[in-house]
């Protein structure tokens, strides 16, 4: 029986696993150091956009008067291509809009504490790729 190492190579398996788990959990640990918020209601402005000198704002309240539009041509007609861009445009718009939303911030740590999880993700990951390199 021929045994190979990790990833095919004659790399070592043990430096593979530790990498692994190291990395896991240090990426782990930094994303749930993560907050994520959002600022999405109906009244936020999602778009902004010039018009003769003023600044028009669309926000996501108004995107629910297409999709209701789109709606309501889709029900009445199914194949309709208007109602369907419509629904197809609004909902997407809504989709970006709360992506832009988002808010990332990290909690409060130590600095220790940052260095360790940055030590375990990266380290491990370093770990991990060379166990996978013939040596």
């Amino acid at each position: 029986m021929n045994f190979q190492g990790a990833g095919g190579t004659p790399g070592g398996v043990g430096s593979f696993i530790i990498g692994f788990v190291m990395m896991c959990s240090g990426f782990y640990l930094l994303l749930q150091s993560i907050d994520v918020s959002n600022s999405f209601t109906l009244g936020t402005s999602l778009y902004q956009m010039p018009v003769m000198g003023y600044t028009a704002s669309i926000t996501s309240g108004m995107l629910l008067v297409p999709f209701v539009f789109g709606i309501g041509m889709i029900f009445y007609d199914g194949r309709n291509r208007v109602g369907w861009a419509l629904v197809v445009g609004s909902v997407s718009a809504m989709v970006i809009g709360v992506l832009a939303g988002l808010r990332f911030s990290m909690h409060h740590m130590s600095l220790f504490d940052l260095l360790t999880i940055l030590v375990l993700a990266i380290g491990g990951l370093g770990l991990f790729l060379s166990s996978l390199r013939s040596h």
